[in-house]
């Protein structure tokens, strides 16, 4: 299992976004699924007997998931039908997220036959991906579960979504993050926000590839020894980075906001500095960056 977490580039999330809502709007139906509690069994375990089931565990704040759920939803209408995707919220079902043993996500799990196991953590390429669908299907086949999903095509269900146009400074800048060339997508933002300072998807990218760049350089292990000091107010700012990485935003902001409360004077406007940047990373509308608001106004008055 991939324990590393790419946060990628809101531009391709967005055009991946694209690309899969067409898809699925022409593929057969029942083959992306919602899932909750009440209809695990009949939408997972008992369509296993007879197709794999692919399970994209994801949540509305994750960065990542944004990233692997197009792709996944996108592979599903390609593959038509010879497998399911069902997609549970963590959030609204906590007890499905406790059973699949989560620790972070994306998280994705396959079942066959009644039975899970797990398939990777984090988002993956498409390239990657293709060839995990491909072995699950080869399980699943050896095993007798080789069936379809068998809904017609449904051709004039929706109009099809025209893919929305990429900046080529996003596309530019999502394919150096790739390369790990950060200070080339750095540039590609900048360019941005020079051109349209209030751009706020400039903005998201740039505080994006900073976490990335700092993440990349750290050791969790000696993150973790140095942040039990909670006066080393710089191993707690790698703390809150190590924890977006794994997609806990909450946790992240909130150690950042204990370290606020016995900070003072620059060592303060440093902690709130990476915490507005954090949020920027996540993003203004998420509940965890509310909530974290709301505290970081406690914290300082």
């Amino acid at each position: 299992m991939r324990g590393a977490i790419d946060l990628g580039a809101l531009a391709q999330a967005r055009k991946a976004q694209s690309v899969a809502a067409n898809a699925v709007a022409n593929a057969p139906a029942g083959v992306v699924v919602d899932v909750s509690e009440q209809d695990f069994q009949q939408k997972v375990i008992d369509v296993s007997k007879t197709v794999p089931v692919i399970v994209d565990l994801w949540a509305e704040w994750c960065g990542p998931c944004k990233q692997l759920s197009p792709l996944l939803e996108k592979l599903a209408a390609e593959y038509k039908g010879r497998f399911v995707l069902a997609k549970i919220d963590v959030d609204a079902n906590p007890r499905l997220s406790q059973m699949f043993q989560v620790q972070s996500i994306p998280a994705v799990f396959a079942v066959i036959g009644e039975s899970a196991g797990p398939l990777f953590q984090g988002a993956i390429p498409e390239a990657e991906l293709r060839q995990v669908i491909e072995e699950v299907l080869r399980i699943a086949a050896e095993q007798g579960v080789n069936g379809t999903i068998n809904s017609e095509v449904q051709e004039d269900v929706a109009p099809v979504i025209e893919e929305e146009q990429i900046d080529p400074r996003l596309e530019a800048a999502f394919n150096a993050i790739e390369q790990g060339d950060f200070a080339a997508a750095n540039n590609s933002y900048k360019e941005m926000l020079n051109q349209t300072p209030a751009d706020q998807v400039a903005q998201a990218g740039l505080a994006q590839v900073g976490l990335l760049e700092r993440a990349s350089k750290l050791n969790p292990n000696d993150v973790l020894q140095k942040a039990s000091d909670r006066k080393d107010f710089a191993s707690q700012m790698d703390l809150a980075d190590l924890e977006l990485m794994k997609g806990n935003p909450g946790a992240g902001f909130a150690v950042l906001i204990k370290a606020i409360k016995i900070s003072s004077g620059e060592d303060r406007d440093k902690l709130r500095a990476r915490l507005l940047e954090l949020f920027v990373v996540v993003g203004d509308s998420d509940p965890e960056v509310i909530k974290a608001r709301r505290d970081l106004a406690s914290a300082l008055f």
